[in-house]
């Protein structure tokens, strides 16, 4: 069997098939016969996918599908054939992030002022906003008006989905078919499952209002499908089985920048997923993080529009990061590109279909290849929904979905003159109209004139001169033919011309003279439009981008600094171990750990620096801190145990450079004190432009429980949680760690047990493997939360704010538990009205291991001043006061074993200070972290002239963007919101 004999077997195939199917009745007369006949388009350049291009080709089609694409293509009889006279044939794109003409949800009316707290639906999951049982077909419409846009940008499949939810459902591929009907278009009815972070708009559930409530639920939902799936439930839930049965589909989780990337892919790591990520744009400026997820992306090309900057005030409001990002944003594809990686262009996030292909050609100027935007527009999407045989290619059998075009795709003054979906063509421009762009000589009734005409492909315009003499003149080019009217000498005395329109060519046709007489004229082309000389520089000119730092805002470096050996030398070294501070001594730093302290140090090849006169201590750790965070609080339950910080980590915070100019190395992110049972906190070094897992510290598990007015929703006027008293807080503890025990009881007993990360959690307190950080202020809740974990064996590891400490120092310090707390803060609500400044010096007495802590972004870069005021009160000595910021916090987190003292074997987290630590007058020189330098004073001062030079450079390329008639967006001041305890960010 050769070639023709499978082609005809092909054939055969497709008309039995077509017959086969012609299943309904005939009840209304004589029944029109099918049409088998082929189409042929023949001379074309034909892009059979993004690695093969045919000259002078021939793609024949029938029934709406490829039969044969090639050079040496057999037509049949009965085919119609269409000259494409060196046109090109490219594949019509596939889109596979859309919401086309599926219905949105809308917002439940009513509600009161109290959130809801539990599901809605019964015999469903137990939280509304996860909906896989949503099959995008049952809410499909085709819409017409939207699909004649996605025709004339090139589109020719569309993969929708209801945007609603976390678990959104099914979607539905559709053929953008305008002459056939649903039974025609649907190409595929369940084509892929959907996610997100964001919550469905037709409940009022309160969990997650958080990005890691999020998260969390996600990881939940899997362990819930499997114990389900494993028939371990009696009861029937709908949305477990319908995920169930989607398992097999594509799943595309849809993201919103680069860091909701990295958690997708924790949690399809943790699962064994293959997530495809729909992306934000910002993916180049972690490149390398974003390659090792291994993903594939879809990626939007809504670049920002440039900034309005003419104003100077208002020109204040955009921060270096908003600029870099309009700058870098369209290198986001060429760097996916150069870092290996596969991905789908989407027109998600642009105002209309119609943007994209200008959206592309910036992309490609910014780098990124013809091929590649090719394949990202065609095979990539198909790849993804798992159509690669039907759509995105030319070859045999797949769907007729293909465009015609002008010449190459990607030109500027290329014209997509057709779309066909399944066979059936959509004219988006008409082939007969060509380029009549030029100078002519015009020659009519022995009379000469200078005709130009310009922009003849769309808005034409033409001018006539006769001499220097312009006339008036009225121009229509439409449909291939050319209408002027112009006055010859008087103004009313037209002159009018018709002709059919010839590229590159003379043209010649009927006039009108004035006076009705009919002749003839002739415009002979003389070459093309001569080009306003700064139009022609602005195509030429190549883009000018910034260069990338980490992070890509303010003071990132240009390069990750990298460990060095340093030698301190004659410094005033405050050890924090028995040696206490030692005068005029040198402190050796070799990879990244403190190898020597003593006098008369030697290093070759380290780094030497004069300490003279200057203070060596270990880097401050706070142990409450909110900065480095998207979010803060998952307000949503009343316990959240399940929920992780390190799933809010913003690695770009602004705060984590300004700790680390005040000496600050190591925090605690803790959640807030919107719940009695708050969530897990993540301990992070500060390690500025590093990736998230280099900050964090996992092997240390920490959670944050609070007691109070906030927990109680004592100023929230929230009425249908509970606990509503301090009463009901005790309870609740109770009643969680017992359901903890039996929890374990069943997990240890051999028996099948639902996995649930709320339990797995608390069973890890109980088991002295996970340690609770309590937000505390009045001492009776200090005394019950202490009992209460002496009844189930337990014990506190840190009350953190502990305004009343000092009452209950004594107990605590037979508890074993430690005090974290402000320096003098007090009376900034009901309960704080017995703090007094005096409290860290009492617990410190009584043997409490003591610290200071911020909670606020600006106190926690001043810490060594809050440690100061413990000397004026209380008469806490200076080395102790010290280490109410340095080796008690690192105590409290149980890192004292790495940071807390200058001692051989610790890491080299470490402050150089021009002056006394404690002084209010002096500054951090020095900051490093496991002999890394993340900041420098020097480099500091240095920076500041640089960044003034990069933002002026960049409000003049944005001035230019005006000026070239681009369109900008008006200046938006975003502020670095200061998160604290009861901070709520609104989560949709």
């Amino acid at each position: 069997m050769n070639h023709k004999f499978y082609s005809f077997l092909g054939v055969f195939l497709m008309v039995f098939a077509s017959y086969a199917q012609d299943y309904f009745p005939k009840n209304d007369g004589v029944k029109a016969s099918k049409n088998n006949n082929y189409t042929a388009f023949t001379n074309a350049v034909l892009h059979l996918s993004p690695d093969q291009t045919i000259q002078k080709g021939t793609l024949l089609i029938q029934n709406g599908k490829v039969v044969e694409a090639g050079r040496n293509v057999k037509i049949p009889n009965n085919s119609i054939t269409v000259d494409l006279n060196g046109q090109e044939v490219y594949p019509a794109f596939v889109e596979v992030m859309s919401g086309f003409g599926v219905k949105k949800p809308e917002r439940p009316s009513g509600g009161g002022r109290s959130p809801i707290y539990d599901a809605t639906r019964e015999g469903y999951y137990w939280n509304d906003h996860i909906r896989p049982e949503t099959n995008a077909l049952d809410h499909f419409d085709y819409d017409s008006k939207t699909a004649k846009t996605m025709l004339e940008a090139g589109f020719g499949a569309v993969n929708a989905h209801r945007q609603d939810a976390i678990a959104r459902g099914t979607g539905v591929l559709v053929a953008l078919n305008q002459d056939g009907d649903n039974g025609d278009r649907i190409l595929e009815a369940r084509s892929a499952q959907y996610f997100s972070f964001d919550k469905s708009d037709l409940s009022q559930q309160s969990y997650p209002t958080s990005i890691m409530g999020a998260t969390a639920l996600m990881r939940q939902l899997y362990y819930d499908m499997d114990w389900y799936a494993k028939g371990n439930v009696e009861t029937k839930d709908l949305a477990l089985e319908a995920l169930i049965r989607n398992r097999d589909l594509p799943q595309i989780f849809v993201g919103d920048g680069l860091y909701d990337a990295l958690r997708i892919d924790k949690i399809s790591d943790q699962f064994n997923l293959n997530y495809v990520i729909v992306g934000g744009g910002d993916e180049y400026q972690r490149i390398g993080e974003i390659k090792n997820t291994n993903a594939t992306y879809i990626l939007p090309v809504n670049f920002p529009d440039a900034y309005d900057v003419e104003n100077p005030y208002q020109a204040s409001y955009v921060s270096l990061a908003q600029m870099k990002h309009w700058n870098l944003a369209p290198t986001n594809p060429a760097a996916m590109e150069k870092a290996g990686m596969n991905f789908a262009i989407t027109t998600h996030g642009l105002k209309s279909a119609g943007d994209l292909m200008k959206q592309v050609q910036q992309a490609m100027k910014y780098g990124l290849s013809e091929k590649k935007a090719l394949a990202a527009l065609t095979t990539v999407p198909a790849q993804i929904i798992g159509k690669s045989d039907e759509l995105g290619t030319l070859k045999s059998g797949s769907w007729a979905n293909f465009i015609v075009t002008s010449g190459p795709l990607f030109d500027e003054d290329t014209k997509i003159y057709e779309t066909w979906v399944q066979g059936n063509k959509t004219v988006v421009n008409n082939k007969d109209v060509v380029n009549i762009d030029g100078e002519y000589t015009l020659q009519v009734n022995n009379a000469t004139y200078n005709l130009t005409i310009t922009n003849s492909m769309e808005k034409a315009k033409a001018t006539v001169k006769q001499g220097e003499t312009k006339m008036g003149s009225e121009f229509n080019y439409s449909d291939g033919w050319m209408n002027l009217a112009f006055a010859k000498a008087e103004k009313d005395q037209f002159i009018r011309l018709v002709a059919q329109g010839q590229e590159k060519s003379n043209l010649t046709g009927k006039a009108i003279l004035a006076d009705g007489t009919a002749t003839t004229f002739t415009a002979r082309r003389t070459g093309d439009t001569t080009k306003d000389k700064k139009e022609e520089e602005d195509e030429q000119e190549k883009p000018v981008t910034v260069a990338l730092s980490y992070p890509n805002n303010a003071f990132g470096f240009a390069q990750r600094p990298k460990q060095q050996d340093m030698l301190f030398k004659n410094a005033t070294v405050w050890t924090n171990a028995e040696q206490g501070i030692m005068k005029q001594t040198d402190v050796l730093v070799q990879d990244g750990k403190i190898a020597k302290v003593g006098k008369d140090l030697s290093a070759r090849g380290a780094l030497v620096i004069d300490a003279t006169g200057k203070h060596l201590t270990t880097g401050i750790v706070d142990e409450h801190s909110h900065i480095a965070a998207f979010s803060i609080n998952e307000a949503g339950q009343n316990s959240s145990a399940e929920v992780e910080m390190a799933d809010a980590i913003n690695p770009d915070d602004i705060d984590i450079y300004r700790n680390l100019a005040g000496g600050v190395t190591a925090i605690q992110l803790l959640h807030g004190s919107a719940n009695p049972i708050g969530g897990q906190s993540a301990i992070l070094k500060l390690k500025w432009g590093a990736p998230i897992d280099e900050m964090l510290m996992e092997d240390k598990k920490f959670i944050k429980f609070a007691l109070g007015e906030n927990v109680k929703q004592s100023n929230w006027q929230s009425y249908s949680r509970f606990p509503q008293s301090r009463m009901g807080v005790e309870q609740l503890y109770v009643d969680y760690f017992q359901r903890a025990k039996e929890y374990e009881a069943l997990k240890n007993s051999g028996q099948a047990y639902r996995r649930d990360q709320e339990m797995e959690t608390l069973v890890e307190i109980l088991n002295a493997e996970r340690f609770i950080a309590c937000h505390s202020y009045v001492q009776s809740e200090i005394n019950m939360l202490m009992k209460v974990a002496e009844s189930f064996n337990f014990r506190i590891n840190t009350f953190t704010h502990i305004l009343e400490g000092y009452k209950v120092a004594d107990k605590m310090a037979e508890h074993g538990v430690g005090g974290s707390t402000f320096s003098d803060w007090w009376a900034y609500k009901y309960e704080v009205n017995d703090a007094i400044p005096y409290n860290a010096a009492i617990m410190h007495s009584q043997g409490v291991v003591t610290a200071i802590n911020s909670d606020d972004a600006e106190m926690s870069r001043r810490l060594n001043q809050e440690a100061a005021k413990t000397v004026k009160y209380g008469g806490v000595s200076e080395e102790d006061a010290w280490k109410f910021v340095t080796l008690n916090p690192a105590k409290l987190l149980h890192l004292d074993d790495k940071v807390g003292t200058i001692v051989p074997g610790k890491d080299a987290d470490l402050v150089l200070w021009n002056g006394h630590p404690m002084d209010i007058a002096t500054q951090a020189e020095k900051t490093m972290i496991e002999g890394v330098v993340y900041f420098d004073m020097e480099r500091d001062k240095q920076l500041r002239e640089t960044l003034k030079k990069e933002k002026n450079q960049l409000t003049t390329l944005m001035l230019k963007a005006k000026n070239k008639g681009l369109k900008t967006q008006a200046p938006k001041k975003k502020d670095n919101e200061q998160m604290h305890c009861n901070t709520l960010v609104t989560f949709e």
